[in-house]
């Protein structure tokens, strides 16, 4: 009765690493549950000991279905050891597969750095996986980065291959600001030759309605403001003469040319009238 309760503690106490090997073979507990990598020195050094074995789950394939977390594992016969035949038969065991859980808000580059390690660690061929089998994107439990499942499907970007981290940071704000300049900027420089052509328009437009102006005043008396009209008409021709216009604007600037030309012709033909005569 001593001996049992002696050997429950034991059992009930918590051991990690070198420290269950060490009580295994002390015989301070009857078993040890390792969740770890079967190259792990602890692990190593447990399937090596002639004195340890381990244990088969017959109805692995019952666990996994009763709970989701776990799988089914094959342990092959003389994996550990070929020539000493260890173990001596396939052992069904039970394991559970590794998470690795990131916040929200961290950075996609270091979650593709992340998994580009464990590609670098676990992505080779092992006792319980094939070449590339691990890691891998489906979790039923948690959702995944969405930069990871970009690396899943299109693994390392072009800047992570051939360019340094500190370099590739910078160069993917670069071309995000790029981009964001060409997506305003394309519209913009569609605006601006209407614009351009807006505000040329409004100059002819600005001398069109001088001109309009002045020949609107020939409906009243001119005999005493004949000389005023005079200036005014040389004055916008002289005006107009010293504005560049683009070339598509041509006709247009020889139309008001014109139509200066016939203001002007109407002035003469009132100041060589008769009674305009007599009257200056």
């Amino acid at each position: 009765m001593s001996d049992n309760w002696r050997r429950s503690s034991a059992v009930d106490r918590s051991f990690a690493g070198t420290a269950a090997v060490e009580a295994l073979n002390d015989d301070k507990v009857d078993a040890v549950w390792i969740i770890s990598a079967p190259d792990a020195t602890a692990v190593q050094s447990l399937l090596k000991n002639p004195n340890v074995r381990p244990m088969s789950f017959p109805i692995a394939e019952a666990f996994t279905i009763i709970f989701s977390d776990l799988v089914r594992l094959v342990l092959p016969r003389a994996v550990i050891d070929i020539d000493r035949n260890i173990p001596a038969n396939d052992v069904p065991l039970i394991g559970t597969t590794a998470k690795v859980l990131v916040r929200g808000d961290l950075h996609p580059e270091i979650v593709q750095l992340l998994l580009q390690t464990m590609v670098e660690v676990h992505g080779g061929r092992g006792i319980f996986q094939r070449s590339g089998e691990f890691p891998h994107s489906t979790d039923t439990e948690y959702p995944v980065a969405p930069a990871a499942i970009d690396f899943y499907k299109n693994g390392p970007s072009f800047m992570q291959r051939h360019v340094p981290l500190w370099l590739s940071v910078h160069a993917q704000r670069a071309i995000a600001v790029l981009v964001a300049a060409i997506a305003l900027g394309l519209p913009t420089a569609r605006l601006l030759p209407l614009a351009y052509n807006w505000i040329t328009r409004r100059r002819l437009f600005y001398w069109y309605a001088q001109l309009k102006a002045l020949e609107a005043s020939f409906d009243g008396p001119m005999n005493k403001h004949l000389s005023e009209k005079q200036a005014e008409i040389e004055r916008i021709e002289e005006a107009v003469s010293h504005i560049r216009f683009p070339l598509t604007f041509s006709d247009q600037l020889y139309n008001l040319r014109s139509h200066i030309e016939i203001v002007r012709r109407k002035i003469a033909s009132h100041a060589n009238t008769p009674g305009q005569m007599a009257a200056e």
